[in-house]
């Protein structure tokens, strides 16, 4: 089993979540976090630690985000490992509540 980024990340990258993973799972892309299913060890340390909740087990993630399972391991082989937490955007607070955000979604 492993951990997904979902949906509710998108523009919002808070970070909290680097952190404390311990094996450095995480990815980061121009607005988005995700975490590399083959690195995962399912800790479970990562998830209480997302102000959005955006991240879900994989046998957990809600319905309409199981999209993000693939696009998690996609961008995971693309983007570079993120293992410190750094500044969230500037208007991450004015992005938590919105839905829908995967068309914002920078590759």
């Amino acid at each position: 089993m492993t951990f997904v980024v979902t949906e509710a990340c998108i523009k919002c990258k808070y970070l909290d979540c680097v952190e404390v993973c311990p094996v450095d799972c995480f990815h980061e892309g121009p607005n988005f976090l995700v975490i590399d299913p083959e690195e995962c060890i399912d800790c479970t340390l990562c998830e209480p630690e997302c102000p959005v909740d955006a991240i879900f087990s994989e046998e957990e993630v809600p319905a309409g985000q199981e999209p993000f399972l693939a696009l998690n391991a996609e961008l995971a082989r693309e983007w570079p490992v993120i293992t410190h937490r750094k500044e969230p955007p500037a208007d991450a607070d004015a992005w938590k509540d919105v839905k829908e955000k995967l068309p914002l979604l920078e590759r």
